[in-house]
């Protein structure tokens, strides 16, 4: 690897997804860093851009990246791809990763694998080449998920409510979550049942990865938890008053109020209590992203 680089860190080859299987179980042999080991190399890193130290690190966290481009599978692209571009995000946060912030590794490079694997699916398809708005990017990785929480799995047009419900909940227009909807509907899912190799035998679902958290994944998501609740409480400053106890009783709340419960509340109509919800979400949004960034905490 070339001095100062962690773009030549020692990967095992990944050439096709016909490999995925050998590739799985090379990754595995990397050990888990414990936090001393991970602090020092990356100390080492940082002061000294020590190639062995980055190859470590990356190699470390290879797991990581495919247990998350495991979860981008459906989006219709080989799952090799998916991976080979996550590990591409993976270097680039070991090469930004700052050991004495605090968090571990994985709870920074996760930002830039989920990063670099979504940029990858958006260049690569056709139906959000027509914009990539952040708007549309939103809609784009959280509609499948919105649609499976509100239980909405059948074919064709969203029910009207169902589109008011995803729209004020990611912050974008009606407008954008029907027309969304109906280009997404347009690429279909590979099927974990297809044949891996031209005898038949050996099928996707025979190549996932184990469904069980990792041990760095269970540690990144309890500090990412934590920063995003951090975050939270942070940006929450950036609210009125009205706006803060609106928001915490619309989506914050165990037992959410209504609006009309909230209109009786401020002696305004439901749809002014909505109006002041979205834009309370919106402006939540914005604070959290901005000190995201203040912190470093995102890609660049």
């Amino acid at each position: 690897m070339a001095k100062g680089n962690t773009s030549n860190a020692v990967v095992p080859v990944l050439g096709s997804d016909a490999s995925l299987n050998r590739y799985l179980a090379e990754i595995r042999k990397f050990p888990i860093l414990t936090p001393e080991q991970e602090y020092m190399l990356a100390k080492r890193y940082q002061e000294h851009q020590d190639p062995e130290a980055a190859a470590q690190l990356v190699t470390s966290h290879l797991r990581l990246v495919a247990k998350i481009a495991m979860g981008y599978r459906g989006y219709g692209l080989p799952v090799s791809e998916l991976i080979s571009e996550g590990n591409i995000g993976l270097m680039q946060g070991v090469k930004k990763f700052e050991p004495d912030r605090g968090f571990r590794l994985a709870t920074y490079a996760m930002w830039w694998i989920r990063a670099s694997i979504q940029e990858f699916i958006l260049r690569s398809w056709s139906l959000v080449k027509m914009g990539t708005t952040a708007a549309q990017k939103k809609l784009f990785f959280n509609l499948r998920r919105m649609k499976n929480n509100i239980e909405a799995f059948e074919d064709g047009d969203l029910h009207p409510d169902d589109v008011t419900k995803i729209a004020t909940d990611l912050g974008v227009s009606e407008e954008d979550v029907v027309s969304m909807n109906r280009r997404m509907a347009m690429g279909g899912d590979t099927s974990l049942n297809v044949p891996m190799r031209e005898d038949g035998e050996g099928q996707w679902q025979d190549w996932l990865a184990d469904d069980g958290p990792l041990q760095d994944e269970r540690v990144a998501n309890a500090e990412e938890q934590d920063m995003r609740h951090q975050l939270l409480l942070e940006a929450m400053d950036s609210l009125n008053d009205r706006e803060q106890h609106i928001l915490t009783e619309r989506r914050l709340a165990e037992e959410p109020k209504t609006l009309e419960e909230l209109s009786q509340v401020y002696g305004v109509s439901r749809e002014r209590v909505r109006q002041i919800e979205v834009r309370a979400f919106e402006k939540l949004q914005k604070a959290m992203m901005r000190i995201a960034g203040e912190r470093h905490l995102l890609p660049a």
